[in-house]
């Protein structure tokens, strides 16, 4: 859970000098919800990025959370594919999610009903590919087996299935329902909107980042 620059006194230190803390703004994101999509593009693919990066590089810490909505099932696919990526090179995970929700629609629900699971999975493994992780590493990680496993079991799960389970029970105790949903130092922030520019951003740190 974040915590509060002005109640940095909460962190236990081992030294008389004042802990610092810094202002956490959580983006809890899915992969295929159109209004996730528009509030990744201006944080990520506009100067917003660099402001972030350099301005209040010392001041607050940005956190892509997954948020998976399983109304939508592709959902859950799709976000395996970013818990593979991370798996296997976390420095992609930007890039991916960019590639990702540019190519969103391909990943809604009636453009995958009559697809197989693992298909699915290979157009997202080419999509990690094209941001420069390994394609086939990606597949093996997220391939559903046709074969029982031990004893029998058909409920094995692929190779992040573990990491989904972590994110859920983390997301589901933080209580996020709708997507994007934006926390600021632990709190939900209902001011900030998917449609707010650049400008508006820049405003709202300006006025809460300090």
């Amino acid at each position: 859970m974040a915590l509060a620059p002005k109640f940095a006194g909460q962190k236990l230190a081992s030294t008389a000098i004042q802990p610092k803390a810094v202002h956490t703004l959580e983006l809890y994101l899915d992969y295929v919800c159109p209004f996730s999509a528009k509030l990744f593009t201006t944080l990520y693919s506009t100067p917003l990025r660099t402001t972030l990066l350099t301005k209040y590089s010392d001041r607050v810490v940005t956190i892509f959370r997954q948020q998976i909505q399983p109304w939508h099932p592709s959902s859950t696919l799709v976000h395996e594919a970013a818990y593979a990526v991370q798996k296997l090179d976390a420095t992609k995970f930007y890039a991916f999610s960019a590639a990702l929700f540019e190519q969103q629609k391909a990943f809604f629900d009636g453009s995958v009903v009559n697809e197989t699971r693992n298909a699915t999975y290979k157009r997202l493994a080419k999509i990690a590919g094209s941001v420069g992780v390994d394609e086939g590493k990606v597949y093996r990680l997220l391939e559903i087996s046709d074969k029982p496993g031990e004893d029998g079991a058909l409920n094995t799960g692929n190779g992040v299935t573990d990491d989904v389970k972590v994110q859920v029970k983390a997301n589901r105790m933080t209580g996020v329902h709708v997507t994007p949903t934006v926390v600021f130092d632990g709190v939900v922030n209902n001011e900030i909107s998917s449609g707010w520019t650049v400008e508006q951003w820049e405003e709202w740190l300006e006025k809460n980042v300090r």
